[in-house]
């Protein structure tokens, strides 16, 4: 099951790579600008604005060591800065009246049911609920589709998770991802996106990239992900524990763009086009004279060489013309022609 929909969007090899717009809590609690990131997303040609539902107190300890990244206890920050679930059904509603989807990551099976309540059309997994069985098995029997993160995973941890979702029946995906914030390009290892391709072959493999720029993700589609997740932000200038790992929606448009250009790129058939038919025509070399030849001479090697344009005889099938005889006589630096010699 390498390809599925969510709502009418087919997702898997041979369409178009779908394009998540984290928008993670870069909306620091405030609607209007998480509206805006939905606006924003919209125009710069993304599939999807995903956001997140925490529920503090069913995801973590209030002890949870901070990360390195952010000065703020996370279960404070969560405290203050979540979305409330009236706030999801809002933006829900909003994607649907400007024309993007919505997904969000329920960072817990109580937060999971509630976005099924509201209507959710997939599920986002984030990597540190990858290894959360009793959790992701609940929501696959919820028979939606759920893209889940592989950062800080193992192969053996990931085949766990999908060996365990597979008999569910739930079409799933899994993204290539590291969880360093920002990470070292050494540390991508972005051909893995092939082993998952071979290891996995029931799921939907893509990628999701904490890189600050966007080369990585270009890469990763060459490589074949069906999926790009990228952090947005509206201002670089905001802070927050997701601000390090993300771009604003300028370098958002040019993902996109550039992402959508490098798919119609990636054919494997070589013929010659269309285009290129009238520059074989100049392009190419075809025999040509060095100096005049008599009637009746013996065309040898040092009297012909090839230039342009294509035209004439071409320049491969030179061996073919040495020996022969010229029936007339032939001006320097000129095609030569078939009825030039016998």
């Amino acid at each position: 099951m390498n390809e599925f929909k969510i709502a009418d969007r087919e997702i898997g090899q041979g369409h178009p790579v779908y394009v998540i717009a984290e928008g993670c809590d870069n909306h620091m609690g405030n609607m209007e600008v998480a509206k805006e990131m939905c606006r924003q997303a919209k125009l710069a040609g993304a599939d999807c604005i995903k956001f997140q539902h925490h529920l503090p107190d069913e995801e973590m300890l209030k002890e949870v060591p901070m990360s390195s990244n952010f000065d703020m206890p996370l279960y404070d920050f969560l405290k203050l800065h979540a979305l409330t679930l009236d706030q999801h059904v809002e933006l829900l509603s909003y994607c649907k009246e400007i024309g993007i989807q919505y997904l969000c990551t329920p960072f817990s099976l109580k937060a999971a049911y509630e976005l099924n309540e509201i209507g959710v059309d997939a599920f986002k997994i984030g990597s540190g609920e990858m290894t959360d069985i009793p959790s992701l098995t609940e929501i696959a029997k919820l028979g939606k589709p759920m893209i889940i993160s592989t950062g800080m995973c193992t192969t053996e941890e990931i085949r766990r998770t999908y060996d365990a979702l597979i008999p569910f029946g739930t079409p799933i995906a899994l993204t290539n991802c590291l969880s360093e914030y920002p990470p070292l390009y050494e540390d991508v290892n972005l051909n893995y996106i092939g082993e998952m391709k071979r290891n996995f072959p029931l799921a939907v493999i893509g990628h999701s990239d904490h890189t600050p720029d966007l080369y990585t993700c270009y890469a990763a589609v060459a490589l074949g992900a069906s999926i790009i997740e990228k952090h947005v932000i509206v201002s670089k200038q905001t802070p927050g524990p997701d601000q390090t790992v993300s771009i604003d929606f300028h370098d958002l448009y040019h993902l996109v763009d550039g992402i959508r250009k490098i798919q119609l790129a990636l054919g494997c058939e070589k013929k010659v086009h269309e285009k290129e038919q009238s520059i074989r025509e100049w392009a190419f070399r075809s025999i040509v004279t060095r100096r005049p030849i008599r009637a009746g001479e013996i065309i040898e090697a040092d009297m012909i060489w090839s230039k342009r344009p294509g035209t004439g005889i071409p320049s491969h099938q030179m061996h073919t013309v040495i020996g022969r005889r010229a029936r007339h006589d032939i001006e320097e630096n000129v095609l030569l022609k078939i009825e030039d010699y016998e």
